[in-house]
């Protein structure tokens, strides 16, 4: 049984510092609506992209965030950016049907196309790198996930992905980088899980193993999977958020979903955004069309 009162407003007091501070606003870079933004795994870089087709490349100096390059290319809104583990390449979507892969030239400095990926035939969702390898996922308006990786200095879809009846909002990872799951319009969640096959482990594939029906009575627009509790949380349009654990059979090598916490009314409009904090354990950040961002502290039943 799962409790309403599973989620409670924390307050910046629960944190090491007293109050949080705007250190910085960046102004230069975008002529319309920011859409998402994305620190580079090393903390000196952050990409931001916008509904101006671009996507801007800030670095800190000095103390002050420059903008150190644009990159152009896309053909209409830019959706989603996502640096992958080892900071060497960044990924974007967009409204154009494609998704990008960017390369850092380290000795010129610059960031460099290295793939056009257009195997997606609507509105490009979300992309996502692997925790733990250069391996890219993408979720689209044509209800489908793709999965790619470099083929000889190329980037190609060895994988897609169907299940979804509708668009697929949003995906995350699980730590280990062998399951993620994805959230849908059609108010499901899907665990996807990674099988080798092979002499040497070679061939793979991803499959479904779990379907979580039921639970949310509009789309599901955001969903964040913990790599510290392993719990995985939602932001619905349904205005609330909820809170699952995933157990693992080994025996059929499927998974079981428990819902463990129901927010209702967690926001007075839909919520857009979750996520849980990377070092901090169970408290999650919320954000909602009401112009609202909320931390929650997560209090297990046991």
């Amino acid at each position: 049984m799962y409790s309403d009162f599973g989620l409670a407003l924390d307050s910046a007091a629960d944190f090491d510092a007293d109050q949080w501070v705007c250190k910085s606003v960046l102004t230069d870079g975008h002529a319309r609506t920011i859409r998402s933004v994305a620190w580079s795994p090393c903390g000196n870089y952050l990409a931001s992209c916008s509904f101006d087709a671009t996507i801007c490349i800030w670095s800190k100096k000095d103390g002050e965030f420059e903008c150190m390059a644009t990159l152009e290319g896309h053909e209409n809104e830019v959706k989603c950016v996502d640096w992958c583990a080892s900071g060497a390449y960044l990924a974007s979507c967009s409204r154009d049907k494609s998704a990008w892969v960017w390369e850092f030239v380290e000795e010129e400095e610059e960031y460099e196309c290295a793939s056009v990926l257009t195997d997606h035939t609507q509105d490009v969702k979300h992309v996502l790198w692997s925790p733990k390898e250069n391996l890219l996922v993408s979720s689209s308006y044509d209800n489908t996930i793709k999965i790619y990786k470099e083929v000889d200095d190329d980037w190609e879809c060895f994988q897609t992905l169907l299940g979804h009846q509708s668009t697929v909002w949003s995906l995350s990872f699980h730590s280990s980088g062998e399951l993620f799951v994805s959230s849908g319009d059609d108010k499901v969640l899907k665990i996807w899980q990674r099988f080798k096959s092979g002499p040497s482990g070679e061939e793979e594939k991803w499959l479904c193993v779990c379907t979580i029906d039921g639970y949310h009575t509009r789309p599901i627009y955001d969903v964040d999977w913990c790599k510290i509790t392993n719990k995985i949380a939602t932001a619905c349009g349904d205005d609330g958020i909820r809170v699952f654990s995933i157990e693992m059979n080994a025996s059929d090598s499927s998974a079981t979903a428990t819902l463990e916490c129901c927010k209702d009314k967690a926001h007075s409009h839909d919520v857009n955004s979750i996520k849980w904090n990377p070092k901090i354990n169970n408290v999650l950040a919320s954000g909602a069309d009401d112009n609202y961002i909320k931390i929650w502290k997560y209090l297990p039943s046991h």
